[in-house]
């Protein structure tokens, strides 16, 4: 697949980001993949680690309207998605006012906070990409992406999202503090001018648009995924629900997941079919928020990605 247009602009996307957030390499490479799946992420780190920057940083090189929802325990499903208003005039006609979900990427800050009714309205909108409103349908964008926050260590006023909620995500993209070279270079970056609320200092050139992004996702449809990578996927999943470490097993769609992410990989890296290491190097990502840690091993401080390394260590990867 080497110098086929949409594997470059994929390749140009992800320098752009890695231009710009630094230090998180992996990080934006699972979000890239998610975007090109067309999945939805949860970002999960502290304040402060570039997770607003990252999805502007994303809107800037692809043209796409990115918008903030800061989500709060007083939002209500009508603040995301929009109302009917009856305007004035002589006409006395009911309008519909767009919420801020009908932009191309929605970072949805802090999403655990807000109560379960306004979860669920962004939810439906993610699966349905459509937002009802008095009994109109309304479509979303083509591009629309929900990219959602939480923080790792605060719980005070949460309302948590349940399991199956959790599944709707394609990915938890796990954004973590930058090694000490790189913070350095942060602050350098200051010295020198950048500001993060400032988007025309980042040196970001558009790389495609909506039609681009969907040239670049139907290529990704068509890499090639053979038996053995199917076999692969299967074998991790079920591995998932067999553990004694893990009380909740991934479900089928957690399989779907993984193989859509798969092919995006592998466009990534300009070819045209799937490897192990491409499902291997994805499936913490893609089933961490789809388990849960047995309780006794929980308390000894085990956590869902060292349950997936043990589980993933175990299975052999096929071989050509």
């Amino acid at each position: 697949m080497g110098g086929i247009a949409p594997a470059h602009d994929a390749r140009a996307i992800l320098e752009a980001l890695k231009r710009v957030v630094l230090g998180q390499d992996a990080a934006l490479r699972e979000v890239l993949v998610c975007l090109l799946a067309r999945g939805h992420i949860l970002l999960e780190g502290v304040p402060g680690t570039a997770k607003t920057l990252l999805v502007r940083t994303l809107s800037l090189a692809m043209r796409a309207r990115f918008v903030r929802i800061q989500f709060t325990p007083d939002l209500m499903p009508a603040d995301i998605t929009g109302i009917t208003m009856l305007t004035g005039g002589g006409t006395q006609e009911f309008t519909f006012r767009e919420g801020p979900i009908f932009a191309d990427l929605v970072l949805a800050d802090e999403i655990n906070r807000a109560p379960a009714k306004t979860q669920a309205a962004l939810l439906e909108a993610m699966q349905e990409r459509t937002v009802t409103v008095d009994g109109r349908s309304h479509p979303l964008s083509s591009t629309f992406t929900v990219f959602a926050t939480q923080n790792p260590i605060e719980f005070e006023g949460t309302y948590p999202l349940p399991e199956a909620e959790l599944d709707r995500f394609m990915a938890k993209v796990q954004i973590g503090y930058p090694a000490a070279t790189v913070e350095q270079s942060i602050l350098t970056r200051y010295v020198e001018g950048f500001e993060a609320d400032r988007t025309e200092t980042y040196g970001v050139t558009p790389v495609v648009d909506a039609r681009g992004l969907e040239q670049l996702r139907t290529t990704a449809d068509a890499i090639r995924v053979e038996p053995r990578i199917t076999g692969y996927i299967t074998t991790i999943v079920r591995g998932t629900r067999e553990a004694a470490s893990l009380t909740l097993g991934a479900s089928p769609r957690a399989g779907v997941a993984l193989l859509k992410a798969s092919r995006a990989a592998a466009l990534l890296e300009e070819r045209d079919y799937v490897i192990p290491d491409d499902v291997k190097l994805l499936a913490p990502a893609i089933l961490r928020h789809r388990v849960s840690v047995a309780p006794e091993l929980e308390l000894e401080g085990v956590t869902a990605d060292q349950a997936l390394k043990a589980i993933l260590d175990r299975i052999e990867a096929p071989t050509a």
